[in-house]
């Protein structure tokens, strides 16, 4: 008999030893489920929660990451904006009737710094060392100088997309072809004066009122001659011609030079100035024109102007031409900025709602998981003293003499 009461009081002790062991446990790590065996149901509730927590995490460390580099996207916008609007500053100086051609090289200088300028900035890099508009070729200079002097674009189109909430991605790089991809001219046409020119006319894109027609000949590849000749009366006539055919005629009166309109292509295009007979322009459809030749045709034009009123007139027409292309550019970066800025505030609101979203699962394995520190402590003191107590008694029973012969 008093081995089986030992056996049983052993078997009890233990059993309450085990129990203060994971009382202690419970309240020392906060958690009274950390095995499936302690509670199935609410394990694998805790476990699914600090999945999808972990889940959050990287998407919000792909947040932070991408906003990183989008910052740097949009501050190197904001430069190149301002960059810009200095070169149009420039190009209407240019335009001044009373420029000379000292002035004129003055301004060249001028615009040959701004496109150093502006390849620094199209070669940025962001804080992780990865150059901001390459595309996915990030470890290469994207803008590389060709031994002529032209600039060449060395990165791609690239997009890449990642995951920055549960049901969301978002464009984590961007590209140059904020720098390369804008149309010359007007975005339809571009206008090229006649070398041989001896008047001191220009013709100038004024509009499109054709759309459609407009857009058609840009994607064409016939351009138009507009060639002036005299009417034998003191007028001019101008012929404009396509693919060998007459596709338009009319008369220029002498007071042109208060402007006259020829409707072509679906646009409109102003005369100005009075055109020699002989003289012609020709109408090309619009092609892309990297940022970087438009900036070296400028300099170069205001550098090799002449001074008389043909040259004059014939630099005039170039550097218009040149100021339509830079609105081209102009228009893109705005497009790239808007863009940019929808980016970055999509990833805000996906940060805040995962951050929402971490909380309740965090919640939700506390729930599941959380040990009751007031009940524990509770009942630990409660098992240790009956623990105690037992102890007691059974020391107690054990030193009575009948209890030794039984």
């Amino acid at each position: 008999m008093s081995a089986s009461l030992f056996t049983n009081f052993s078997a009890s002790i233990s059993s309450q030893d085990t129990l203060i062991n994971s009382l202690e446990e419970e309240i020392s790590t906060g958690y009274s489920v950390q095995t499936p065996d302690q509670n199935p149901a609410a394990f694998e509730v805790a476990t699914i929660a600090s999945d999808q927590v972990s889940g959050l995490t990287n998407d919000s460390s792909t947040q932070n990451s991408i906003s990183t580099q989008l910052d740097s996207v949009g501050s190197t916008y904001s430069a190149v904006s301002t960059l810009y609007d200095n070169v149009q500053s420039i190009i209407e100086q240019s335009l001044n009737g009373a420029t000379s051609p000292q002035e004129l090289q003055t301004l060249s200088t001028q615009i040959n710094s701004a496109a150093q300028q502006l390849l620094g900035l199209a070669n940025t890099t962001a804080p992780d060392g990865n150059y901001l508009f390459g595309g996915t070729r990030t470890d290469l200079t994207p803008f590389q100088t060709n031994s002529d002097g032209t600039v060449v674009y060395l990165g791609d189109a690239g997009q890449s997309q990642s995951q920055i909430s549960p049901d969301t991605t978002s464009s984590s790089i961007a590209n140059g072809e904020v720098f390369t991809s804008a149309l010359a001219g007007d975005g339809y046409s571009t206008v090229a004066a006649s070398s041989t020119n001896t008047g001191d006319g220009t013709l100038l894109s004024e509009g499109v009122v054709a759309p459609a027609t407009a857009a058609a000949f840009q994607t064409g590849n016939a351009p138009i001659t507009v060639s002036f000749a005299s009417s034998g009366i003191g007028n001019l006539t101008y012929t404009a011609t396509q693919n060998n055919s007459t596709i338009a005629t009319g008369s220029v009166p002498p007071e042109s030079t208060t402007g006259t309109t020829i409707a072509l292509a679906g646009q409109d295009f102003l005369l100005n100035g009075l055109p020699a007979a002989g003289d012609s322009f020709t109408i090309s459809p619009s092609r892309p024109q990297t940022v970087f030749s438009l900036l070296q045709n400028l300099a170069n034009t205001m550098s090799t102007s002449a001074g008389s009123p043909s040259t004059d007139a014939q630099t005039t027409q170039t550097i218009n031409g040149d100021l339509s292309t830079l609105t081209q550019y102009q228009q893109a970066l705005l497009v790239a900025q808007a863009q940019n800025g929808v980016t970055l505030q999509a990833i805000n609101n996906a940060g805040n709602s995962n951050e929402n979203q971490e909380t309740a699962l965090k919640a939700t394995v506390q729930d599941a998981t959380a040990a009751n520190q007031p009940v524990a402590i509770t009942t630990l003191d409660e098992t240790i003293s009956a623990v105690q107590a037992a102890e007691k008694a059974f020391s107690a029973a054990q030193s009575l003499s009948l209890f030794q012969y039984l």
